[in-house]
């Protein structure tokens, strides 16, 4: 089983390759990584997982050109039922462009019916909590923008914080078993039921996770401090 980390070397902000990381070490999954210079390997490998994380966002304009010779085989990948995460703001790589405050366009992979708003004397920092079906979520968020376009349901439904965008609840993209959001962390370690979902997808009938006890108490405590209502979300 193989976990593949696309461009780690740009894709590596906010620990989210721990993501991948935490992942492999509760199934014995090998994690492969994909430099900018190399084909993704899901396209001729059985690959349980395909992860890319946030960049900055001049890595965002390398990471776009470099992945646009291989975005229909992800494509394909989706339609077939493989599992892809991306998480922070790769979502906003393969969005339709991202606009920042003068006006400026930057077209990016255009598979998702998004755009972003970029400001950047603006940063919005925040905590998140939301659902995936009946799990709860918690989260960071910190991003120069917000996304805006029809993302449907999304991945999480927000409860406290911020959507796609500070207009809706739908938060993330949701295609198959495609799943993008704009949460940090690394979301998966924060997120122990949520991780072991992600190991049932990959094909581990009874996932057990690394330090799993120790994971769902500090879980357990986060999930009652940000659901606190006097609690501030944004920061």
């Amino acid at each position: 089983m193989k976990i593949e980390v696309l461009y780690p070397e740009l894709c590596n902000l906010y620990g989210d390759l721990a993501n991948a990381e935490y992942l492999a070490r509760s199934s014995g999954a090998e994690v492969v990584k994909t430099p900018l210079t190399a084909a993704p390997r899901f396209l001729t490998e059985d690959i349980a997982m395909v992860y890319m994380g946030g960049t900055t966002e001049r890595g965002q304009v390398i990471v776009r050109d470099a992945f646009a010779p291989y975005l229909d085989g992800l494509k394909k990948r989706t339609e077939d039922g493989g599992l892809t995460l991306i998480t922070g703001n790769a979502l906003e790589i393969f969005g339709q462009y991202i606009e920042d405050e003068d006006g400026s366009k930057e077209t990016m992979l255009g598979w998702f019916p998004t755009h972003a708003d970029r400001h950047f004397m603006n940063r919005y920092n925040s905590l998140y909590l939301g659902k995936f079906g009946d799990m709860d979520i918690v989260g960071f968020k910190s991003q120069f923008g917000h996304s805006y376009g029809d993302n449907g349901d999304g991945l999480f439904q927000t409860v406290r914080g911020a959507g796609l965008n500070p207009y809706v609840t739908a938060e993330g993209i949701h295609q198959n078993d495609l799943m993008a959001t704009y949460l940090i962390g690394p979301l998966v370690v924060l997120n122990p039921p949520f991780a072991k979902h992600l190991l049932r997808l990959m094909g581990v009938d009874e996932p057990v996770l690394a330090f799993e006890e120790a994971a769902m108490d500090v879980y357990a405590h986060r999930l009652e401090q940000f659901s606190q209502p006097e609690r501030g979300f944004i920061y």
